[in-house]
């Protein structure tokens, strides 16, 4: 059974920071694009940020000075470390595995919430 537990978010305010933390389990993470989405009320999902599985990163140009994505495949688990954090940051934040050969695999957590406010 594949498992992506989030844990992290919380209430910050402006400027601030937090630490997320993905930890997988139930796949060969390793093999495994690793990824932050978010969703604001009212808004569709969108790619924070990703870290593939030789450890090359994409961001968001919204994100792109303040956040940073990293993964740990000793210990299965992806951080997506926000500083400098603003108002338009607050959403749910979901991470993401993907994986894709002959077949795709796509698996999501259950998401954490974010909320930048004074």
């Amino acid at each position: 059974q594949v498992q992506l537990v989030e844990s992290g978010g919380g209430l910050v305010q402006p400027g601030g920071s937090l630490r997320l933390s993905c930890a997988a389990s139930g796949i060969i993470f390793s093999a495994y694009a690793m990824g932050w989405y978010r969703q604001a009320p009212g808004k569709q999902r969108e790619l924070v940020a990703r870290v593939g599985v030789g450890g090359t990163t994409d961001y968001v140009d919204s994100v792109k000075g303040r956040f940073t994505i990293s993964r740990d495949n000793a210990k299965n688990t992806v951080i997506l470390q926000m500083n400098s954090l603003k108002p338009e940051d607050t959403a749910v934040y979901y991470c993401n595995a993907y994986y894709r050969a002959s077949y795709i695999r796509d698996y999501w957590g259950q998401g954490t919430q974010v909320t930048v406010s004074s």
